[in-house]
């Protein structure tokens, strides 16, 4: 048998996998370590990755969702989204440093804080809520596609929701298509979507600007209780944003073991991140202000705000720019990490096209309800913006305490020095560690417990911070009392 050797160059981390690792249950080509030469993301590829994925629907929504929802004022709302963005980054950074130095995705470097085989629970959690994600970004690009063949066929307009499933289908096929074709195929796309967001960003601006008073605008009350404080209400919003990147805080190590060198991913995260999701939030608070002037509705997202204009042509090119700032979200955000995760589970078995179907598929499951009520064959009053809105403060509560976990564990246990061929073999890492399972499972128990206790309703309005900061601080202390509870270190 043939043993790995690693080789380190500029501080880059290179596996040169022997059969001991070839062979291996755990290993396969697609969740390997990146070799130094497929390291090819420099800053702006890193900085075109996040304007890609932050110039999308959901975000162009996040205003209305905290005034409406969180009862801030348009000014609060785009502050907590502003220092929402500048707290994620600190996770992001960090967590994508072991993906750069060791060229490792998300499910490996998670092998090191949860167990070779214990790994997939987080895992899958994760996986579960990117496909929630796929099928709601999926609804928005097909919808994207329906308005698009409405402007240019007459008769396609007539069709409506059954028009709408087609684009769905169409938008979910092309997805998986891009995905399929690996991760220079996803910067490729990145990198040219990017200055075309922009543009089409500055480009409504300057159509709704003038049927707007940004003054009145702003000066709009609050829609909570008269005389409550913003506190409260500020900082649960600003949890619920932070949320909004709480899967990529984790996952980011996916895109990180493409880069350069560490000041490559930070600078291209600090340049990319924070300003286009303030300036994009903005403009959808004034697009929806201005909307009903434009189209004579209010209409809270751009794709139906755009579907109202008279010129058929105007709508044809706005779509294919709509679609092309869905699928670039999507792609990257929303089917790179579950389609990690699923080869995680058996990367003998399940390989990077099998991973990607079944990441379709759940999608397309988890979006059945709303398929089948375009379909006119169900009714249901729940609306799509109400379920994603939901999610936002729900799953920052659960996946908090895993960015804590993961940040502690290799920075203060493991002290950035992982065993990269132990991470693929089932002789160095246990299969179980019960020191994170035990670090994960008390803030969610209190996050439940916390959502029939007043008393203790903050614990979850602050899930993400309560969750991240307690997972961690516990798991350092079992660490360091040396807790060490019985492991399997057999593969299962």
């Amino acid at each position: 048998m043939t043993r790995s050797t690693v080789t380190e160059r500029d501080g880059l981390f290179e596996l040169e996998a022997g059969s001991d690792v070839l062979d291996s249950p755990r290993y396969n080509h697609d969740i390997a370590p990146t070799k130094v030469h497929e390291r090819t993301w420099n800053k702006w590829h890193i900085t075109a990755l996040w304007v890609g994925m932050a110039i999308c629907v959901p975000t162009y929504t996040l205003g209305g969702v905290l005034t409406a929802y969180f009862g801030l004022t348009v000014g609060e709302a785009l502050l907590a989204i502003l220092f929402a963005n500048i707290i994620v980054l600190i996770p992001l950074t960090l967590n994508a440093f072991a993906g750069t130095k060791y060229g490792i995705p998300f499910p490996v470097l998670l092998r090191s804080s949860f167990g070779v085989i214990g790994s997939n629970v987080p895992c899958l959690i994760r996986a579960l809520v990117a496909c929630g994600w796929f099928g709601i970004q999926t609804m928005f690009g097909g919808l994207a596609i329906h308005l698009f063949l409405g402007s240019v066929f007459d008769g396609w307009k007539s069709l409506g929701g059954t028009g709408e499933v087609i684009g769905f289908m169409v938008f979910w096929v092309m997805n998986l298509w891009v995905v399929l074709r690996g991760a220079e195929s996803i910067k490729w796309l990145e990198t040219l979507s990017a200055p075309l967001l922009v543009l089409v960003g500055a480009g409504l601006l300057v159509w709704a600007l003038p049927n707007v008073s940004l003054t009145e605008l702003m000066a709009v009350p609050a829609k909570r209780p008269e005389g409550a404080g913003v506190t409260g209400y500020f900082l649960a919003g600003l949890t619920a944003m932070v949320g909004f990147w709480a899967t990529l805080s984790l996952n980011i190590p996916d895109f990180s073991r493409y880069a350069k060198s560490q000041k490559d991913q930070i600078v291209g995260q600090i340049i990319g991140l924070p300003l286009t999701m303030f300036l994009f939030a903005s403009l959808g608070v004034v697009m929806t202000a201005a909307s009903e002037k434009l189209v004579g509705v209010t209409v809270s997202d751009p794709v139906s705000l755009i579907g109202h204009i008279q010129s058929p042509v105007w709508v044809a090119l706005a779509m294919v720019l709509i679609i092309v700032a869905t699928l670039s979200t999507n792609t990257a955000a929303n089917i790179v990490s579950p389609t990690n995760d699923f080869q995680n589970l058996a990367p003998k078995l399940i390989g990077r096209t099998k991973a990607v179907m079944l990441t379709g598929l759940v999608g397309l499951a988890l979006m059945a309800h709303e398929l089948l009520k375009k379909l006119g064959l169900i009714v249901s009053e729940v609306s799509l913006e109400s379920v994603y809105s939901n999610w936002l403060l729900g799953y920052s509560s659960l996946l908090g305490p895993i960015a804590g976990i993961m940040v502690v564990d290799y920075f203060l246990i493991k002290k950035q020095q992982l065993d990269l061929a132990g991470l693929y073999r089932d002789d160095i890492y246990p299969a179980w560690n019960w020191n994170g399972f035990i670090a994960f499972g008390v803030p969610v128990v209190l996050t439940l417990l916390s959502l029939g206790s007043d008393a203790f309703s903050w614990f979850y309005s602050y899930g993400w911070f309560t969750g991240s900061a307690l997972g961690g601080v516990i798991y350092y202390g079992l660490c360091s009392l040396g807790a060490s509870p019985s492991v399997a270190k057999t593969a299962v």
